[in-house]
């Protein structure tokens, strides 16, 4: 076949040689290698026909890479057809230089480029402003040395609004995020200008550019508005939410309301008319329209019926439109927010009918005055009996209570009606919760109590962790003889036959605490408790201004800032010249290989949290180590040389990992000394609250404050995975020693109180802080993290005159509700 092609594309017939290019077009298409074609392909370059030259070029952008040196052949045709006087050939050749991305093209490209950055066609212009960033990008210096930029510049001046849009675009790739450093009062008069008769994407680019650029005061900012204010009605959603983008930033600038509040109430009809297009748009919309709500919520105040689903929307609209609703639900407009969710919560997607509910009570929790309201209507869903409704319902009345205690406790009989239909394990931790919290409320609370510890030993860590603190309530409450037998029970298995160390821990602490002073535990485990609130309504105010920076991209979609998943920094190609000075960089995993050359950021190896960082207060030695606290003395540790003599392997894989504790059990009587009781009184005054109430709100996210680290480059092993939880992660040493996790949570419920501790190993290293640095990790998230490791001799075991080839590192991860992970 190649031979075949061979003979046509040599034939003198010039539609035969042209019908030979097209079948050598569609075999690349579909995958065959036909570069070997390569020479007699360049052959048909110098032709009048502009259908073939097109064809031909095709083929070269394509194949250049794999024949640098035959491409250097089509050179002096490029140059030659640079100069035609045909303006479309003259940008055909300049287009094709540019994507052609072999270095030793480059040199040829600029004399070309010059004279058609300067060409009296527009078209010719346009493109030759583009061709420019992939110039830059190829070779960023020959680009500044040959004053491209100051000509791309003199471009935003141009007459021609095409022009003015890809020369927008070309500084917009050249500044790689930066804001719009190359637009001053001048220039942004000729983009505003240019607007109008652009294209739909130019006047994104513009859109974009404007949005970066500070406006110097009041009169400038209301400029900037009333020439924006017209794109609010273009068809296209991107140039609707690029022009929404100008003007929420320039807002801002203006304090006279009665020119505010007019251009704020022009923003609603055009964010209401995404939503009648497809449902991919509709979904992208939804999530810029959050975010815009969060900024201004008299936006949309009075348009909630517009984000009532219908049966016919895909689930994921339908959750985005019911977070909208409790974002927007006032208490003028709660009633028909509220008969909607009522109306979902019978609806057959189970998962949807969940979130309903919950909306439900996250309208309670936000708008006190309707909360009355709220909790008729969960009461209603309990009453249809259906499991999943009742179930979450009782999670959603937990945290109403804890909005606002004392006030509908007398929904609590219908609640304890229903206990034979709670099977899931947040449901039962919600109810008893309830229970113990209002034991002395409830008459017969010993013998539901009793019921739900007869299947103790098989429930889930969550549930046993709620059932101890509900049975500690109740003897505090209730000081008599069958509340004693109940505690007895649970701290007697908890303490000796179960192997979950949260629970043992637990139990051990209220046991020192109830045997030392009952009135000292009473203070602490029935202290009232803070109200909580329905933190999901927000995002961090710093997080929502970069979000609202950054509209209408991928961003706004994730709800993340874009240096959370984009890489910064351009990527340079390294010769082969200059391995040598990069053998260094190499060695700490920075470079990769690409392309048989080695391919460094531009911007440096990555920081990686250092180790010797001052270390966090040991919040975990109390549960995991009472009797011989370790972190005093790794708060006191000194980074030791990583190839110090080690000493002999563990004996027992796990049993120092949690050691002291056999200890503390002889401990647990009245005669323990004041010291040890102090110390028990603090730790149990942070536990003894339980699961419940150190858990999120109804649907509380994962907090926004701390910036996840930048990814490891070695790629992570998976280590555990345990109730939805996947840990992966691997030893690092350098620049410091450190502990690389990559934490993904599967599971349908949120992740919260994340510990890490080490076992004795024969180098003695040890946790830094046990105390991880992630609040909440919400469903389906993942995040990644350094932690940061000393060295200390007393976590050594044992000591060797030899060092070990190698050994394993044991760890325990604590988490709520997962529990405990065990992994090495």
């Amino acid at each position: 076949e190649l031979q075949e092609f061979k003979q046509e594309l040599n034939d003198p017939d010039r539609r035969s040689r042209k019908d030979a290019v097209k079948k050598v077009i569609a075999a690349m298409t579909v995958g065959k290698d036909v570069s070997s074609l390569f020479p007699d392909i360049v052959n048909c370059m110098q032709t009048e026909d502009t259908e073939l030259k097109k064809l031909v070029y095709l083929y070269l952008i394509n194949y250049a890479k794999t024949q640098p040196e035959l491409t250097i052949l089509a050179v002096n045709t490029f140059v030659k057809d640079s100069q035609d006087p045909n303006p479309l050939i003259r940008a055909l050749a300049v287009r094709t230089m540019g994507c052609i991305r072999v270095d030793r093209i480059t040199e040829y490209l600029c004399d070309p480029l010059e004279r058609c950055l300067k060409d009296q066609d527009p078209y010719v212009r346009k493109t030759a402003a583009v061709c420019v960033a992939k110039l830059y990008d190829i070779n960023a210096e020959l680009v500044e040395d040959r004053g491209f930029l100051e000509t791309l510049l003199n471009l935003v001046g141009d007459a021609n609004p095409m022009v003015v849009a890809n020369a927008v675009a070309a500084l917009s790739e050249i500044y790689d995020g930066q804001d719009a450093t190359f637009l001053d009062q001048g220039s942004l008069t000729k983009l505003l200008r240019a607007l109008n008769e652009c294209t739909e994407w130019g006047q994104v680019f513009i859109l974009d550019a404007v949005a970066g650029y500070d406006a110097a005061g009041d009169n400038e900012a209301e400029m900037i508005i009333e020439r924006i204010l017209p794109r609010l009605q273009h068809a296209n959603p991107a140039v609707v939410l690029s022009a929404v983008k100008v003007i929420l930033k320039n807002i801002t600038l203006i304090h006279d309301m009665g020119v505010a509040v007019p251009v704020v109430k022009k923003l609603a009809p055009p964010l209401v008319t995404l939503l009648s297009a497809e449902p991919e748009i509709q979904y992208v919309a939804l999530r810029c329209i959050n975010l815009v709500i969060q900024k201004l919520p008299e936006v949309l105040e009075h348009e909630v019926r517009v984000f009532f689903c219908k049966y016919n929307d895909p689930i994921y609209v339908k959750i985005e439109k019911l977070e909208i609703m409790v974002q927007l639900a006032r208490e003028e407009t709660v009633d028909q927010v509220l008969l909607e969710l009522k109306e979902y919560a019978t609806e057959v997607d189970v998962d949807f009918v969940r979130r309903s509910v919950r909306a439900i009570g996250r309208c309670a929790i936000a708008i006190e005055s309707a909360a009355e309201r709220c909790v008729n209507v969960l009461i209603e869903l309990i009453e249809t009996r259906v499991s999943y409704v009742v179930q979450e319902a009782v999670i959603v009345i937990k945290d109403i209570f804890r909005r606002y205690p004392n006030r509908y406790e007398s929904i609590i009989s219908t609640l304890c009606e229903n206990l034979d239909s709670l099977d899931e394990p947040e449901a039962r931790a919600s109810m008893v919760w309830v229970i113990g919290e209002y034991a002395e409320r409830i008459d017969n609370a010993d013998e539901i109590l009793e019921q739900f510890l007869e299947s103790f030993p098989e429930e889930p860590s969550m549930v046993q962790l709620q059932l101890m603190t509900a049975a500690v309530k109740l003897f505090l409450k209730k000081p008599s003889e069958r509340p004693q037998q109940l505690i007895q029970l649970v701290l007697t298995y908890s303490t000796q036959e179960t192997d979950d160390p949260d629970l043992r821990d637990r139990a051990f602490i209220y046991w020192r605490l109830l045997s030392a002073d009952p009135d000292v535990a009473k203070k602490i485990v029935l202290a009232e408790k803070p109200v909580i609130e329905d933190r999901k309504r927000h995002l961090d105010p710093v997080l929502l201004g970069v979000l609202l920076e950054e509209l209408g991209s991928l961003s706004s979609v994730f709800h993340k800032a874009s240096a959370s998943f984009v890489k910064k920094g351009r990527e340079r190609v390294i010769s082969e010249a200059e391995l040598p000075s990069v053998r260094s960089v190499m060695d700490d995993g920075e470079a990769e290989a690409k392309d048989g050359h080695v391919v460094v950021a531009a911007d440096g190896p990555s920081a990686v949290n250092s180790a010797s960082a001052a270390p966090m207060p040991d919040l975990l030695g109390d549960l995991l180590d009472l009797s011989d606290p370790v972190d005093a003395v790794v708060h006191d540790a000194v980074l030791a040389p990583i190839d110090a003599p080690m000493d002999a392997p563990p004996a027992d894989p796990l049993g120092d990992l949690l050691a002291g504790l056999d200890d503390l059990a002889v401990g647990t009587t009245a005669s323990a000394d004041g010291a040890a009781e102090r110390a028990a009184d603090g730790a149990a005054e942070r536990a003894a609250d339980g699961a419940a109430d150190r858990a999120p709100a109804v649907g509380e996210g994962p907090s926004a404050r701390n910036e996840p680290p930048a990814p490891h480059p070695t790629p992570a092993k998976l280590l555990a995975s345990k109730g939805g939880l996947e840990i992966r992660g691997h030893l690092v040493t350098q620049p410091a020693l450190a502990y690389y996790l990559h934490l993904t949570n599967n599971s349908p419920t949120p992740i919260d109180g994340f510990f890490l501790t080490m076992n004795k190993n024969p180098r003695g290293f040890a946790v830094a802080a046990q105390k991880l640095d992630i609040d909440v990790l919400g469903a389906g998230e993942e995040t990644e993290l350094m932690v940061p490791m000393v060295v200390v001799e007393a976590m050594k075991t044992g000591s060797t005159t030899a060092l070990e080839a190698s050994f394993t590192l044991q760890l325990a991860m604590k988490s709520n509700p997962t529990g405990v992970v065990y992994f090495s």
